[in-house]
């Protein structure tokens, strides 16, 4: 937001040309030193009606009223020797103005007095004027000024503003407006009375400026936003416009009066989510803990372990990286609502899987996968025993059944062998006998 003398650097358009060697135009200034004389009485008269006649240091004159600036030690009649340097935002450097050289256009112009007539003072005149005066004497004097502009906006209104108020919500009461204010200025909310300062929670402002790029005037919006307590039956709001420059009294709006109306609480469900969802983890692992309530405004997240509330800021997700023996416990949250209250979830334990149990672990494979592993491998391997179990039972078998076939085909391959044997034994006894006899 722009304040005194910011606009030093603000050109608008101007509808004639300025020199900047201080000579006059065809036809901008006619007439003579009489017809001058008389004019400066003219602007004396009207000055001291509407206009600002000075000799102080600091100055302040409103937009659009002629300003003369007192050159001190000056001769009152010609011939003077004195000089005016300015250096304001329609000048890049000092600009050098005498009563021999003429006038500045239409701008300003040294009247025979030894004065310093701005006709009508605008937002690019702003800055410093000085000037060198010497007297017949021989003795200098100087004079020095700064100059600054104002004008008086219209008086501030409240657009858009609210029918009513509901207790424990946030409710825009209404945007404040100034108009056609230079400088800026600021703009100000009251409840009964009392100056409304934002705090961010129950009370909120936000403030726009805009500047005319023509005019340079200001446009500034201020909109109030306000969570009333429960109990209040109606609240009376006003907003006030305070000028840029001292000693220029305040603007306000007409007062506005709002009803506030309490609905029925209804009550606040709070839920407690757990990731993984039976809330046991490996050592090392990740516990996410979130907790879900909701409602409007989003309500204020407190954590609780054991009983006891942690000392965290308010937040709707708890994260437990990296968990420990210190990490197990039981947990809970809290929801805190300006309509509903504070509302508590239910607790999840949290616990640490022990080495040797079935759970995740870095760089292994997930506890129930390894599980079901073991399981497959387990029955496999009885399937297979049993297998080669029955494999060798029905060998067994087979071989006894074997050994009984052969058994009695052996006895009679013997007894074919015994007749044989019989056989060639008895014609050889025959052939024995019958040689001995």
């Amino acid at each position: 937001m722009e304040r005194w003398g910011q606009g030093k650097g603000y050109k608008p358009h101007l509808g004639r040309g300025h020199s900047s060697e201080g000579q006059t135009e065809p036809g901008a200034w006619e007439g003579s030193r009489m017809a001058a004389g008389a004019a400066v009485g003219a602007w004396v008269l009207v000055l001291s009606l509407w206009g600002t006649v000075v000799g102080g240091q600091n100055v302040t004159a409103r937009i659009g009223k002629p300003l003369m600036l007192n050159c001190k030690g000056a001769p009152k009649k010609p011939p003077q020797q004195l000089e005016w340097k300015l250096n304001t935002g329609r000048t890049e450097a000092w600009k050098v103005l005498s009563p021999q050289g003429g006038p500045w256009d239409s701008v300003a112009r040294v009247l025979p007095n030894g004065s310093l007539l701005l006709p009508a003072i605008g937002i690019q005149d702003e800055g410093t004027f000085r000037c060198r005066a010497m007297s017949r004497n021989g003795k200098e004097t100087k004079s020095n000024y700064q100059v600054q502009v104002y004008q008086t906006p219209r008086k501030p209104k409240i657009v858009d503003p609210a029918s009513e108020l509901m207790a424990g919500v946030s409710n825009k009461v209404g945007t404040c407006v100034s108009e056609g204010g230079y400088p800026a200025g600021t703009l100000s909310w009251r409840l009964d009375g009392n100056v409304l300062t934002p705090d961010g929670k129950g009370v909120s402002v936000k403030e726009e400026t805009r500047r005319h790029p023509e005019t340079g005037l200001f446009t500034l919006r201020s909109e109030l936003r306000m969570t009333p307590a429960r109990g209040g039956t109606h609240l009376t709001f006003s907003c006030s416009f305070s000028p840029g420059i001292p000693r220029r009294r305040a603007l306000h709006t007409a007062p506005l009066k709002l009803n506030v109306w309490a609905p029925e609480p209804v009550p606040l469900e709070v839920q407690l989510v757990v990731d993984p969802e039976d809330g046991a983890v490996a050592p090392g692992g990740t516990v996410t803990l979130t907790c879900e309530a909701p409602a409007q405004p989003p309500p204020q997240i407190h954590w609780i372990k054991d009983g006891t509330p942690l000392a965290l800021p308010p937040s709707p997700v708890l994260l437990l990286s990296e968990v420990g023996p210190q990490d197990r416990g039981t947990y809970s949250c809290v929801a805190t609502h300006p309509s509903h209250g504070p509302q508590e979830s239910r607790a999840i334990s949290i616990s640490i899987l022990e080495t040797g149990e079935e759970g995740p672990a870095a760089g292994s494979v997930g506890g129930t996968g390894l599980g079901t592993l073991g399981l497959v491998l387990g029955i496999l391997g009885g399937l297979g025993t049993a297998t080669l179990l029955i494999g060798i039972i029905m060998w067994q078998r087979w071989r006894r059944r074997g050994e009984e076939r052969k058994a009695p085909e052996n006895q009679e391959e013997e007894e074919e062998e015994r007749a044989e044997l019989n056989q060639s034994e008895e014609p050889e006894a025959a052939e024995s006998s019958a040689r001995v006899q």
